[in-house]
């Protein structure tokens, strides 16, 4: 296949994913990562695509959002090993926000039977894993509910996150750096997640490296907001020790 081709094929699959990532293009086009980082670049220069790390978004989709069973299939063991981490360190008893997200639910599908936890959710698949937990005290928040996201937003979400103060929040992103901060598609997503930062004591960002660098649309945080980043060994050392740096513990599963 020559480049040209090869470059329509990227750019098409950008498009229809919404994202593509480096190495799973040189294992589909059969070639080298290398090649596929300078077709990345080729794509880059013509505006058709943004890079990112890791692979690349097309151009103008600050605003794509992944539709759930998109977001489950994909960094799938990065994501399992990121919830185990998060799992390790959750408290024995008390409170604790679970986002909305598929990391996030990862956490509350692997809660133990013995747990004893208060958890406060607005994310409807979250509070599906958990509404049978014989240890799990728990508070669904309610609002209007994204199809998107199967979490509630809006006035009621905002009120009700107001009105807690918990122990620790499980927190999702869909793009974070230190520069540009912690990112989500949707305002209405972002504001909700604004409101769970101020009601947790303790917060900790679950997301896997991909993650990293990218930027969307609407901006709810700092870094520096974060205690805690759980993520993979797609990060790598320099990266989190730049993160580390700037206040925000690192831990890489």
């Amino acid at each position: 296949m020559y480049a040209p081709e090869r470059q329509q094929l990227i750019l098409r699959l950008a498009r229809e994913g919404g994202r593509v990532d480096v190495l799973s293009l040189a294992e589909q086009l059969q070639v080298t990562a290398e090649t596929v980082r300078r077709d990345l670049k080729a794509l880059d220069r013509a505006g058709l695509v943004r890079r990112v790390h890791g692979g690349a978004i097309p151009a103008g989709r600050l605003d794509f959002e992944p539709d759930l069973a998109a977001r489950e299939s994909t960094a799938a063991d990065e994501k399992d090993r990121i919830a185990r981490a998060a799992l390790a360190g959750l408290p024995e008893d008390g409170s604790v926000i679970l986002d909305a997200g598929s990391t996030v639910a990862r956490v509350a599908a692997g809660l133990p039977p013995e747990c004893s936890l208060t958890v406060v959710t607005h994310a409807l698949p979250v509070a599906f894993r958990l509404a049978d937990h014989p240890g799990i005290s728990l508070h669904l928040v309610g609002g209007r509910v994204r199809h998107r996201t199967r979490a509630a937003v809006d006035a009621w979400a905002l009120r009700a996150y107001a009105e807690i103060r918990a122990d620790v929040l499980l927190l999702g992103a869909n793009g974070f750096s230190a520069e540009r901060g912690l990112t989500t598609p949707d305002l209405a997503e972002a504001a909700v997640k604004r409101a769970m930062i101020a009601a947790a004591r303790r917060v900790v960002l679950l997301a896997d490296s991909a993650k990293h660098t990218e930027e969307h649309f609407a901006r709810f945080g700092d870094l520096a907001d974060v205690d805690l980043l759980i993520t993979d060994t797609g990060l790598g050392p320099e990266q989190a020790a730049a993160i580390e740096a700037a206040g925000t513990e690192v831990v890489r599963a």
